[in-house]
């Protein structure tokens, strides 16, 4: 194994689940997570950070991730967890559920490193059930135009330094393109570096009469 695999597919999990656990991301998570109910698939589950923040509508999970040492760090979470969760290994891009199989989905802090977003959105829409929602939470392109084209600077660098996350993405219009219904998004700069730390918010219903494109 060479050494940049041996860093993305060993050590960057611990990386991650060092920089986004903390009592300022898990008021964010718990926000953004407040309302969610049903059959639940989240997407980037990772070590599963956002498992103590489920509301207990939440009738069962179905976690993915394509990182087997990501899910080996969450077992302590799972064990805790008051609803059934399905751990499955699996790329966003490439979901193995029949479509209509869910309420809600949820993406935190995974649209920035999926390699195809869109594939990884419009399959989103294809396993939520009508008018199911799409849940996010994301770091992203800044509205500050001056400051997008630092991100865009950065960006290469970015990508190499941590494992290939992009901080220039227009979460919105990603979800958008999608075939979702913005029906919430709030875009704020949180604390850390400005570069990236522009957070989008939101939730994107899959109407009736909306597919995805």
């Amino acid at each position: 194994m060479g050494l940049r695999r041996f860093y993305r597919e060993w050590l960057f999990p611990h990386v991650t689940r060092w920089c986004l656990a903390g009592k300022a991301l898990g008021a964010e998570r718990r926000a953004a997570l407040a309302d969610v109910g049903g059959e639940v698939l989240e997407v980037g589950f990772g070590s599963g950070l956002n498992l103590p923040f489920y509301p207990a509508t939440v009738a069962r999970l179905v976690a993915v991730d394509s990182s087997r040492t990501a899910l080996r760090l969450a077992a302590a979470q799972i064990s805790r967890a008051p609803f059934p969760v399905d751990v499955q290994i699996h790329s966003g891009e490439a979901l193995p559920f029949p479509p209509e199989s869910f309420d809600a989905v949820v993406f935190t802090w995974t649209l920035c490193m999926i390699d195809d977003p869109h594939a990884a959105l419009t399959e989103a829409w294809r396993v939520l059930r009508p008018r199911g929602r799409l849940i996010f939470l994301e770091h992203g392109r800044s509205p500050d135009a001056q400051l997008a084209r630092w991100q865009d600077r950065w960006n290469p660098l970015n990508r190499w330094l941590f494992a290939g996350c992009n901080i220039n993405r227009a979460i919105d219009t990603l979800v958008r393109n999608a075939g979702f219904e913005l029906t919430s998004i709030e875009r704020y700069q949180r604390h850390g570096p400005r570069v990236s730390s522009c957070v989008y918010r939101g939730v994107g219903v899959k109407t009736m009469t909306v597919g995805a494109v």
